[in-house]
């Protein structure tokens, strides 16, 4: 009965280990899209309009804007005084 018990447990942590990478990955993601979704959105825009037949042009300049814009928030020291995120966006 006690290894039965203790077996259960072990695969109780596992699955517990487990929930908690698959969080962190999520975290990770959120974080990710928090700097780089309005390229992710534009560079989408951009490819539907050029399959469609339409020029994406604009789409793709804007998707270069975005980037360089998260690139300059991920470049900049953040504190609590200055953090606001994408707060506005």
């Amino acid at each position: 009965m006690a290894a039965y018990l203790q077996q259960n447990r072990q695969h109780g942590q596992g699955m517990t280990e487990y929930i908690v990478i698959v969080a962190l990955i999520a975290v990770a993601a959120i974080a990710v899209y928090q700097y780089f979704g309005q390229t992710v959105r534009n560079q989408t825009a951009a490819i539907a309009k050029e399959i469609a037949g339409s020029d994406g042009t604009a789409q793709k300049t804007a998707a270069q804007t975005a980037a360089g814009t998260a690139s300059t928030q991920a470049n900049t020291a953040r504190t609590l005084d200055n953090y606001t995120g994408n707060a506005g966006r």
